[in-house]
């Protein structure tokens, strides 16, 4: 498994402003677009592309155009909604996917309770989208679902992730497959509680809210 931090001024920057208390919901979402969005431009580094021709107002050439299979995002909800946009604006063609998933806060283990995924994943290039890498748990159990499904190529968009959680996921990963973690920072550690240190706090309700 790879691990690609994305080390940038405009990514620290509005990193800061967004685990900052103060901001609020609004800034916090449009923040996270933001960051989603300039993430997305690294994590869709190795897309699969084939040769193209078209014609230019001046001559005929050869471009290239993202090949078939077309790639799946997959947002893990609730906080992961607030990434899919980010990550479509630069993949306009590729379908949407979706898993459901939380965290056990007794156990930490990741519970389940929505799947609306391809039966058939075979050859896809798959981007699952998830603001917090924390125990590893949800990202493995989601990882899991698209490599069953024939997923050839997973890359997981994080904002933020534990050292913890990159061990547990690169253990749980191994060599079965093409995976890269691709996120704005590692910080520092988990808690007692096992939420990210310094982090930036639950993702999802700074997102929309305490339901």
């Amino acid at each position: 498994m790879r691990v690609h931090v994305v080390d940038h001024p405009l990514v620290a920057h509005k990193l800061t402003v967004l685990r900052d208390v103060n901001t609020p919901s609004p800034n916090f979402r449009q923040l996270v677009d933001e960051l989603v969005t300039l993430l997305a431009y690294e994590a869709t580094r190795d897309v699969k592309t084939e040769p193209h021709e078209i014609e230019t107002p001046v001559a005929p050439t050869v471009g290239v155009r993202i090949a078939e299979p077309m790639p799946l995002v997959v947002p893990i909800l609730r906080a992961g909604l607030g990434m899919l946009d980010g990550l479509t604006r630069l993949l306009p063609t590729a379908e949407v996917g979706f898993l459901g998933m939380q965290r056990d806060e007794e156990t930490l283990e990741a519970v389940t309770y929505a799947n609306r995924l391809p039966d058939d994943l075979t050859d896809r290039h798959c981007f699952l989208v998830d603001p917090m890498l924390a125990t590893g748990g949800t990202l493995v159990a989601a990882i899991d679902y698209l490599l069953e499904r024939g997923a050839r190529h997973v890359t997981a968009v994080c904002l933020l992730a534990a050292p913890e959680g990159i061990e547990v996921l690169s253990t749980a990963v191994g060599d079965r497959a093409d995976v890269e973690l691709v996120v704005a920072a590692v910080d520092e550690k988990l808690d007692e509680n096992a939420y990210i240190v310094p982090g930036l706090g639950d993702a999802g309700d700074r997102l929309y809210g305490i339901v």
